[in-house]
C-alpha cells in the first residue's frame, strides 16, 4: 500500500505537467494562414501629387554675373495613367522582395518672374526593385522601399500667360530629358491593399545639354521632382484553396 500510494504520489504532478507541456505545444504549433511564395499583383497610384525642387543659375557676360535661385513647384495632381505589374517573392512570413514594370505620369510646374506659367511632364516605363517587411498574408499590413529606374517614352510642355493661349510641345522619345531617370521610393500598403509611396529623383528631370535652334533652353535648370501618392496594390487572382488553407480553415474551427 505505501509503494502505491508513493507511485500515485509520483505520477499525479508528472501527468499534469505533461498535460501544460502539450498544451502549450499544440498551441504554439497552431496552424497559421498560409502567404503566397510568388504572385503577380498590380501596380495602380490611382493619384499622384508632385513637384519639383528647382534650381536656376543665370550666368551674364556683361557685366559678368552669376545669379542662382532656389524653389519649389506648384503641385501637380494626375490620376492618368499610372498602372503596372509587380512580381512579388515572398521568402518568409514577414519579408519580401519584388520588382515590376509601371508606367507613371510625372512632371512639374513653374510659375516665372514675369508672370508666365510652364507645365512640363512625361510619361515614363518604369522598372522598380524593392523589399516588404510586414505581413505578407493577402491584403495585410507591410512596409516597402527601394529604388528603381525610370525611361521617359514621352514630353508635353505648355506655357501660358493667359490661359486660353497655350504654347504647346509633345515629343517622343525627346532629348528634352534624360534617357534614364533613377529614384527612391518607400511606403506602406495598409487596410485592403491601399498604399501609400514618396518617391525622389535625385537626378535632373530636364536635359541641361538639349539644343534647339543654337540654344540650350534647359541649361540653368537643374530638376528634382517628387511626388507622393495613393494607391491599390493586391494579387491579380484570388488565392485558391490548397491543403495549407484547408488545414488553417479547419484549425480555425477547432
Amino acid at each position: 500500500m505505501l509503494f502505491i500510494a508513493i507511485l500515485a504520489f509520483w505520477l499525479i504532478p508528472s501527468t499534469t505537467h505533461a498535460r501544460i507541456f502539450i498544451s502549450d505545444t499544440a498551441q504554439n504549433t497552431k496552424t497559421q494562414k498560409p502567404f503566397r511564395k510568388f504572385y503577380v499583383g498590380n501596380a495602380l497610384d490611382v493619384a499622384i501629387v508632385s513637384s519639383a525642387f528647382i534650381k536656376k543659375t543665370i550666368s551674364l557676360q556683361s557685366p559678368p554675373i552669376t545669379n542662382t535661385t532656389t524653389g519649389m513647384g506648384m503641385a501637380r495632381l494626375t490620376i492618368f495613367l499610372n498602372a503596372g505589374f509587380t512580381f512579388n517573392w515572398n521568402l518568409a512570413r514577414h519579408f519580401g522582395i519584388w520588382s515590376g514594370i509601371d508606367v507613371k505620369n510625372i512632371g512639374f510646374i513653374e510659375k516665372n518672374a514675369g508672370g508666365e506659367t510652364v507645365k512640363r511632364r512625361s510619361y515614363n516605363l518604369g522598372v522598380p526593385l524593392g523589399i516588404k517587411i510586414g505581413n505578407m498574408v493577402d491584403k495585410k499590413s507591410y512596409l516597402f522601399l527601394g529604388g528603381g529606374a525610370d525611361a521617359p517614352i514621352n514630353y508635353r510642355e505648355k506655357s501660358f500667360s493667359i490661359r486660353d493661349q497655350k504654347a504647346k510641345l509633345s515629343e517622343w522619345f525627346s532629348q528634352r530629358t534624360p534617357a534614364v531617370m533613377p529614384y527612391m521610393f518607400a511606403g506602406a500598403t495598409v487596410h485592403k491593399g491601399i498604399s501609400f509611396k514618396l518617391q525622389y529623383y535625385p537626378g535632373n528631370f530636364l536635359n541641361p545639354k538639349f539644343v534647339y535652334n543654337g540654344t540650350q533652353p534647359y541649361a540653368s535648370y537643374n530638376v528634382n521632382i517628387f511626388y507622393a501618392s495613393i494607391g491599390y496594390a493586391v494579387p491579380l487572382k484570388k488565392q485558391k484553396d490548397t491543403i495549407e488553407l484547408l488545414e488553417y480553415q479547419l484549425s480555425d474551427v477547432d
